[in-house]
């Protein structure tokens, strides 16, 4: 019996996994507790071979080799199966035959038929997902769930460069609210505000996290909210030994705590003045009752503050 077609398969069987339409392949982490899904761009980020993966969502480190997703996996051993399968049915085919019996005579006729049809492939799809990130330390381009992430390349947190993208759409904001009338202005230079408290509200929750989680102290350091900037302040010190105000000037300091409680006026008093923002403040421009008044130049200093602000926290906190 010749099996020349399933010989020439050979011992080791290559399956090319594509890259989607925007050129990136699916990675799964391997660690059981996590098993995240992301895709990277292969070409970008560092250079060298034989560079380990880390995993966006939890950090995990291991080979390449070992971040194939469940699907690509099914697919390459079913292209296997299908190329084998194929092979063999072919072979067998080739010895296909039928043998009458000879006329005049009785006999029994005997015939060989083949059927059936190679192991079917298990296609698949790359799933779509929410945040596309080219990391700022090694340009690795990779997509990720959520928002925050390990670089699956360098391991460098995303965390900073989230906030500065962030406070980068505030200051359009407050420039897109020079176009604008009078009422639609203040919306927007508001809300800006808002955003630059928020965005800065999720860097420090997400820094925080990450370190805590690093050095064992996520018991002590589980619930800190940086929209009270000033009891962030006191939390960080306490449990990092380190004040990371100290990044700013006592005035800029002062500017920057005012903007926040600014920010929780908004949020909660509809921007109406209390007893509670006097007293934080001592805001001699604001009176109880009135409207409280944000400019843009406020919103200005205020990105210009919560970027030294991230500089230091991230740094002080990645050492």
């Amino acid at each position: 019996m010749s099996l020349d077609n399933l010989g020439a398969v050979g011992n080791e069987i290559s399956v090319a996994i594509e890259p989607d339409e925007r050129g990136l392949t699916g990675r799964e982490c391997p660690g059981s507790e996590c098993e995240g899904y992301f895709k990277i761009e292969f070409g970008t980020g560092l250079k060298g071979e034989n560079l380990p993966l880390h995993c966006p969502y939890c950090g995990h480190t291991a080979g390449q080799e070992n971040f194939w997703t469940k699907a690509q996996i099914e697919y390459a051993q079913s292209v296997a199966l299908n190329r084998i399968t194929g092979a063999l049915l072919t072979d067998l085919k080739s010895l296909e035959f039928e043998r009458k019996p000879p006329r005049g005579t009785l006999g029994i006729g005997i015939s060989m038929r083949v059927s059936g049809e190679p192991h079917p492939i298990r296609y698949y799809q790359e799933e779509k997902l929410e945040t596309d990130v080219v990391c700022s330390n090694c340009t690795l381009h990779y997509a990720i769930y959520g928002v925050f992430a390990f670089c699956p390349d360098c391991r460098v947190h995303n965390s900073l460069q989230i906030l500065n993208k962030n406070l980068d759409l505030c200051l359009k904001q407050v420039e897109l609210a020079r176009e604008t009338d009078e009422s639609l202005s203040e919306h927007l230079i508001e809300d800006a505000l808002e955003n630059a408290v928020s965005a800065f509200d999720g860097f420090g929750r997400e820094t925080v996290r990450v370190t805590a989680s690093s050095r064992g102290l996520s018991d002590k350091s589980e619930g800190i909210s940086f929209q009270n900037i000033a009891r962030a302040r006191e939390r960080v010190s306490a449990i990092f030994a380190f004040d990371f105000a100290a990044e700013l000037s006592g005035d800029e300091w002062t500017l920057t705590h005012k903007s926040f409680q600014k920010r929780h006026l908004l949020a909660h008093t509809m921007g109406i003045v209390d007893e509670a923002y006097l007293n934080a403040t001592k805001d001699s421009d604001a009176y109880f009752g009135r409207r409280v008044r944000v400019t843009p130049d406020e919103v200005r200093f205020l990105t210009e503050a919560l970027r030294k602000l991230g500089a230091g926290l991230f740094r002080k906190l990645s050492t």
